[in-house]
């Protein structure tokens, strides 16, 4: 009552588009398949910017992690060289 979508996390893909069929308002998937009436996932995850457990059903279209943390390094230094 009062709910206006109901996000579906890890469910199976068939039981997520069941769960979809049979409620009149929408479903929001993260790891539930296509069979939702929409999508979203961890921008950090997908980025390759995740320091703990990344999920099985995301794919990594970047690696910034090594990127930050070389500009991060490279920024310490500049700081105690007196550059920054």
């Amino acid at each position: 009552s009062g709910a206006f979508a109901v996000v579906l996390e890890c469910v199976p893909a068939e039981v997520a588009v069941r769960i979809t069929k049979a409620i009149p308002i929408p479903t929001i998937g993260i790891g539930a398949g296509p069979g939702c009436d929409g999508q979203v996932l961890v921008v950090n995850d997908l980025l390759g910017n995740t320091v703990s457990h990344v999920p099985k059903f995301v794919k990594p279209t970047a690696n910034l992690r090594s990127i930050i943390v070389e500009a991060a390094k490279t920024y310490v230094t500049h700081v105690k060289e007196g550059k920054a």
